[in-house]
């Protein structure tokens, strides 16, 4: 289960892909077209329920059809895998 986390992780990294449930602000604002007040729309967003889709942007106020399409490919949705330790 660690391996698939890993890799998963590895692939949206070599791709440049932004993982919309783990990325920081940072990591965010580096995306084309997101900037300080759509990041931290993000986070609060995130705060409440971990994203599932990338659709799940245009439930955010300023995330229209038109950065939605501009987005595409720039960001990926994994879940945060919880590892019991026994």
């Amino acid at each position: 289960m660690k391996f698939l986390f890993v890799w998963l992780l590895m692939a949206s990294w070599l791709f440049g892909a932004v993982n919309l449930n783990t990325a920081s602000k940072g990591e965010l604002m580096q995306v084309k077209g997101i900037g300080e007040v759509k990041a931290q729309a993000i986070l609060d967003y995130r705060a409440i329920k971990p994203f599932k889709s990338i659709n799940e942007l245009g439930n955010i106020k300023g995330f229209g059809e038109k950065t939605l399409e501009m987005l595409k490919g720039k960001f990926v949705v994994e879940e945060i895998l919880e590892t019991k330790t026994e």
